[in-house]
């Protein structure tokens, strides 16, 4: 075996062949005498056994050189080293991150990555038989089946869990979402799994650090859970993570190396793990559970579509205070045009991206609101999968509306659909082919980059050189006008200060000139609200967790289809579960032949709603209560479909019972007509801000809400469903209170104030408001 251990450090120099002469990783040289040489490093990365072209396996690691004096002063420490044949599966086995390795008998080449990864210009290749390797293991490290002492692990069949017991499982990935920050300091993934018992269990996971959470990166993945709690859930068994949780993750492609993905350094993992895994990627297999191609190429991409894309980062910009800029590429050519959003040249981080532009393969994705964290910590270089992405078509901007429209692409805030980004380790196997895309691209971009030892291509990639450098922008574009509001109200008031205002008898208005200081929420999705205008409710919109769990319950309580003596209904099994998906339509309608404009749906999910109501126009979800009566959705989800809006009932004005609808005069079907002839209280969306406005005399808390859409010049119920809208509330709330800015540097606005009072548990309060203002000029 080519691969010796030894128990202590010492031991590498005094147990090896004599005839080795040290050598330290700085001084090596593409001319340097490779013959009775040695070199000892730690081991700082190490992926995993590669089946490649020419060669049967292929591991490749990266060594640093222990002398600290020598990785200050040099930074050429850490080199690459290529493990070939049986020895690149016996250094997978007896070798962890973390130990120190010794190595003789190995051959220097030129490094190909050099420019990626800013290590040692060479790299070292460990094959034939004179190669070998002399390791001493970390204290913390756990190789396969080495650690005999450790205990034995019980492993429990998903289908015998017990409620309230501590258990260990494996299971199948089945549905995941990417972690997401909770209310408290943890952030939660959520993930379902399966195994050979056929059952279904969900995963919830808690950890303040996102790095404990599962490395998954697709369905079909092999998870193995440590010490989780099982209890039951609206019914169903769901595991829980308690103290003293852990868990390791594997890919599921039969075939594919048995890596651990974990950031622990001590795991327990040996041969009998190993069949676990590999049965569980059989039964997979056989089950279907694991797509051939989990990921959607650029150049397969259409118009509107929700898709997942694995591909690798060129450049970033922050954008604004909730939009990060990603352009990223996979190799392909998108069959539709790409839009090419503008960045400030000192905002974006990263290469050129001009000859993918001239190719048509820069995808610009803007992700929002709680994917920015994630997306701060990637680097350009970096490989990434983008889950439930969007691709939208976008007028470019300047030119007239006839212009054909151009694609970019949304990660929308939220986790619906498993929606989310992640990093992937550059050794993934699932990256192989797509670096061999993109290597071949490279060597037409830049020739000299040639590499040509073929294997190498499996396991490196280098980025395209910029060919063609940034142009700059003509002084005269530069933009002259300014941003300001403007007061639309006929009053002739003289202009008083805030400390004024909060002397004013009510109700008065008042004209002000001030700052903002701060605003409530934060977030700005939060800022928009469902009002009621019979009771004057107002409440938050539902995310789709929320929504997602009303239709589930109402599965769940709803087996038997609706029976209408005034409807048409037919039924259609469901291809995925073991349901009926029924379809009503009024029978006047039909006779009417307009029964399209308005169709019930029942025992369908929240997914199953939204593909559906992309191509139909009135979608109401219903259910069947006991005496197989129709009967609405609880009203805390949505009660009507139209394309990508949704509307909402008011709880405690709308009609307790469904009745028959009153279909008859009605020429236009919309959300007025279809919630008047269902008796529910249409509730209306409106934007709710709280602004902290300051002058020289003082600060005073405004509300914006009436004339909030006057202030942002858009509406409230095409902002619910329009990205280009929201950007807009955005881009305003930027230039009225830009990110880190000081009070100078931000604009005096002239507002209209309305001071009122209202009357709260028996007292009367003094509030004020926004009225009469618009924002106008440059965004």
């Amino acid at each position: 075996m080519p691969v010796h251990t030894v128990k202590d450090v010492n031991d590498l120099d005094t147990k090896v062949p004599p005839h080795l002469q040290h050598v330290s990783i700085s001084n090596l040289k593409l001319t340097s005498d490779c013959l009775h040489r040695s070199v000892k490093g730690k081991v700082v990365q190490k992926g995993p056994v590669v089946s490649c072209r020419q060669r049967e396996y292929l591991l490749k690691a990266v060594i640093q050189g222990e002398d600290p004096q020598q990785r200050s002063a040099s930074q050429h420490a850490s080199i690459n080293v290529i493990f070939f044949g049986t020895l690149a599966k016996d250094f997978s086995q007896s070798v962890s991150q973390g130990d120190i390795i010794l190595l003789a008998g190995f051959t220097i080449s030129k490094s190909p990555s050099e420019q990626t990864d800013k290590l040692h210009p060479c790299h070292l290749e460990m094959s034939g038989p004179d190669a070998c390797v002399h390791v001493c293991p970390s204290a913390g490290s756990s190789s396969s089946g080495s650690t005999t002492s450790e205990p034995k692990y019980t492993y429990i069949p998903l289908s015998e869990l017990k409620p309230r017991s501590i258990v260990n499982v494996y299971g199948v990935v089945t549905f995941f979402k990417q972690p997401f920050p909770t209310k408290g300091t943890d952030y939660c993934s959520t993930l379902k799994i399966t195994d050979q018992s056929n059952a279904k269990v969900g995963c919830t996971i808690f950890s303040e650090k996102l790095e404990d959470h599962p490395k998954i990166f697709r369905v079909g993945d092999i998870i193995r859970l440590h010490r989780v709690k099982a209890q039951m859930f609206n019914g169903s068994m769901t595991l829980l993570t308690t103290l003293g949780w852990s868990t390791i993750t594997f890919d599921g492609m039969i075939d594919s190396p048995v890596e651990p993905r974990t950031s622990s350094r001590t795991f327990h993992f040996d041969e009998a793990d190993k069949h676990t895994v590999e049965a569980l990627r059989q039964w997979a297999a056989s089950q279907s559970l694991l797509t051939s191609e989990s990921t959607v190429p650029l150049s397969s991409v259409q118009p509107k579509m929700y898709f997942d894309l694995t591909c690798q980062l060129l450049s970033k910009a922050c954008m604004d205070s909730r939009c990060i800029l990603l352009k990223v590429w996979d190799g392909t050519e998108c069959g539709h045009s790409l839009l090419n959003v503008a960045a400030a040249p000192d905002a974006l981080e990263g290469e050129s991206t001009c000859f993918q532009d001239q190719q048509n393969m820069t995808a610009n994705i803007l992700v929002y609101d709680n994917h920015l964290e994630v997306a701060r910590m990637l680097q350009p270089g970096m490989f990434l999968r983008l889950y439930n992405l969007h691709a939208v078509p976008q007028t470019p901007p300047g030119q007239p509306p006839d212009v054909p429209q151009h694609l970019v692409f949304h990660l929308h805030g939220g986790t619906s659909y498993g929606r989310g980004l992640r990093s992937i380790p550059s050794d993934s196997p699932d990256l192989q082919s797509l670096k061999r895309v993109l290597e071949s691209h490279a060597e037409k971009q830049a020739a000299e980059a040639e590499v040509n030892d073929g294997t190498l291509l499996d396991v490196w990639y280098t980025p395209p050189e910029t060919v063609v450098e940034h142009t700059t922008k003509d002084p005269g574009e530069a933009d002259t006008e300014d941003f300001y509001t403007v007061q639309t109200c006929d009053h002739s008031l003289q202009q008083v200060s805030l400390a004024h205002v909060k002397t004013s008898i009510p109700p008065v208005v008042c004209h002000v000139q001030a700052r903002v200081k701060s605003y409530q929420p934060q977030k700005l999705y939060q800022c928009l609200k469902l009002f009621c205008p019979q009771c004057k409710t107002v409440k938050d919109v539902p995310d789709d967790e929320s929504i997602a769990q009303v239709f589930e319950e109402a599965l769940r309580s709803s087996n038997q289809p609706c029976s209408e003596h005034w409807a048409v209904t037919s039924s259609a099994d469901s291809h995925q579960l073991d349901r009926t998906v029924t379809m009503h339509m009024s029978c006047d309608m039909v006779l009417d032949n307009t029964h399209l404009q308005m169709i019930f749906l029942q025992g369908v999910t929240l997914d199953e709603m939204c593909i559906i109501s992309g191509s139909h126009k009135n979608l109401v979800p219903v259910c069947s209560g006991e005496d197989r009566r129709m009967r609405l959705l609880d009203l805390s989800a949505p009660f009507l479909f139209c394309g990508d809006k949704r509307y909402y009932g008011c709880e405690h004005c709308s009609q307790s019972s469904f009745v028959d609808p009153v279909v008859s005069g009605v020429d236009v079907w919309d959300e007025q007509n279809v919630a008047k002839a269902l008796g529910v209280q249409l509730m209306q969306y409106m934007l709710l801000l709280q602004f902290e406005l300051e002058d020289e005399t003082g600060t005073l808390d405004a509300l914006l809400w009436e004339d909030a859409e006057r202030f942002f010049n858009v509406s409230s119920a095409e902002t619910s469903a329009n990205q280009e809208l929201q950007d807009r509330v955005q881009n305003i709330m930027d230039r009225i209170h830009p990110s880190g800015s000081s009070m100078a540097e931000r604009p005096w606005l002239a507002l209209c104030l309305s001071v009122y009072t209202v009357e709260e548990n028996g007292r009367t309060q003094v509030c004020y408001q926004i009225t009469n203002t618009e924002t106008r000029g440059n965004l």
